[in-house]
């Protein structure tokens, strides 16, 4: 897929994830807009997943480690056609699409996430699995730069790299901002490429937005033999409405009405 039909779809996915926040007024927007082009790229471009083979272990499979940005995992997975429930009932009473992604409930979710850092250590057990089955499929994790503060998320990397964990990739999400702030004045994670080295995994930076750097990155993390890879993705939280971009607020803040014109204004080129 050419990158100006990544991006047409990933300029759907942001607008649906603002709408689906905007009809909740509940939810997380920041990260899922900035990890909205690594969804795209992995769901459209990379990943061997599709509607025929959606139900069995015949496939490659993402995690959600930062189960919150759910909004962008129900957005791709709508616009790849995967979905069967309906956007609008987006943490509403009753619903299967909730603020943490359920496995049980919602066909394509593969872990169910919210509790940081059990995510990318379940990935790494269906790495293990998948070696162990001898089955030629990979696993993919995203985590964001401010879960990473978790010792858990360290314990699951010396697990891929002592296991040798080829088929397996994380990729974290730098953008630099949580609920609380600057990740720096939080735990101080960084450098993040370093560390994964040092932990035995190989590691390589890219930008978050640009689908040329991301597909390549992705293309070396499948080439490299012997390790797991780690993607650092530089993103910005918020990317796509002016007024969400780069700002912690916005980390799980529903827009208003004004707000919600506006951002749709932005994510569809009319402003």
């Amino acid at each position: 897929m050419d990158n100006n039909e990544l991006r047409k779809h990933a300029a759907n996915v942001r607008q649906k994830i603002v709408t689906m926040v905007y009809d909740a007024q509940s939810g997380h927007p920041g990260g899922s807009l900035g990890a909205a082009d690594i969804l795209t790229t992995l769901y459209f471009e990379e990943m061997d997943i599709n509607e025929a083979n959606l139900k069995t272990t015949k496939r490659d499979r993402f995690v959600l480690s930062k189960g919150h940005t759910s909004p962008a995992l129900y957005a791709v997975l709508d616009e790849k056609g995967l979905l069967k429930e309906d956007l609008k009932s987006f943490r509403q009473l009753d619903s299967n699409l909730q603020g943490h992604p359920n496995m049980n409930e919602v066909p394509g979710v593969d872990m169910s996430t919210g509790s940081l850092g059990q995510g990318v250590s379940t990935a790494v057990g269906m790495a293990i699995a998948n070696k162990l089955d001898k089955v030629p499929y990979r696993v993919y994790a995203l985590v964001g730069d401010g879960e990473s503060e978790e010792g858990i998320v360290w314990e699951a990397m010396m697990a891929a790299a002592h296991y040798q964990l080829d088929n397996f990739c994380v990729i974290f999400d730098q953008n630099g901002l949580q609920i609380d702030g600057n990740v720096q004045d939080v735990i101080g994670p960084l450098p993040l490429k370093e560390k994964a080295e040092a932990f035995g995994l190989h590691a390589v930076e890219c930008d978050g937005h640009d689908y040329d750097a991301i597909k390549a990155a992705l293309k070396e993390a499948r080439e490299t033999k012997g390790q797991p890879t780690a993607i650092i993705a530089h993103t910005v939280k918020g990317k796509g409405v002016s007024f969400m971009e780069n700002n912690y607020a916005w980390h799980g803040s529903a827009p208003n009405t004004e707000q919600y014109e506006q951002a749709m204004k932005e994510l569809k080129g009319e402003d």
